[in-house]
């Protein structure tokens, strides 16, 4: 009796084990899902939680913004006059280029809409944080011109531009939650003061 209750508590073990392995295969990958889950939650759960709604304001807006600048830098080659206008709006276009795309990124890692290409921004006076854009008349009239009337009124047009840009960083400095976003705000102020005294200097007034 004693060898058969060994035998069958054996079995019974060698049975429970295997079931136990039968499960684990069974399961094993949900059980893998579920612990990438485990690991990707947090990081998902840390990028919901790591911005608030005045990030999502900050590259809204900023990215028309730089859009729009983009499109002002791109007139510089073939109106402007002076070589310094003409490297100044190159590098304009070289910075602010990948900033949209940075911020676009952002914005459809958050789920929310990214702001089209070619939107109409002359009654940008309603929408908050688009501080310095110019209107279509604006931008009509800049079209028009050449050579040192060009330099003047790209200059003096890209100076309030940029002085909006500044504000709107130093709104998401001040009230931003997500880290990139408060860096490339920073880089903002610091780049685009930088380029408004720059500026101010060519116009005479540095």
């Amino acid at each position: 009796m004693t060898t058969r209750f060994r035998m069958r508590r054996t079995a019974q073990v060698t049975v429970a084990a295997a079931a136990a392995l039968v499960l684990a295969a069974c399961g094993g990958g949900n059980g893998d899902s579920a612990a990438h889950d485990t690991s990707a939650a947090p990081g998902a759960s840390a990028s919901a939680s790591a911005h608030n709604a005045q990030d999502v304001a900050f590259a809204q807006g900023m990215i028309p913004h730089h859009q729009q600048a983009l499109e002002m830098a791109r007139l510089a080659a073939g109106r402007a006059s002076s070589a310094q206008v003409k490297d100044l709006a190159a590098r304009i276009e070289k910075a602010q280029d990948p900033e949209i795309s940075t911020m676009t990124g952002w914005l459809r890692t958050w789920g929310e809409q990214v702001p089209m290409a070619g939107m109409d921004h002359s009654d940008h006076s309603g929408m908050p944080g688009m501080s310095g854009m110019m209107s279509d008349a604006d931008m009509a009239a800049l079209k028009k011109k050449r050579g040192t009337d060009f330099d003047t009124s790209f200059l003096s047009m890209m100076v309030e531009h940029h002085q909006g840009a500044v504000e709107m960083a130093g709104t998401e400095k001040t009230k931003g939650a997500y880290g990139p976003a408060r860096t490339l705000a920073d880089a903002i102020v610091t780049g685009q003061t930088a380029e408004i005294k720059e500026m101010n200097k060519l116009l005479g007034k540095g």
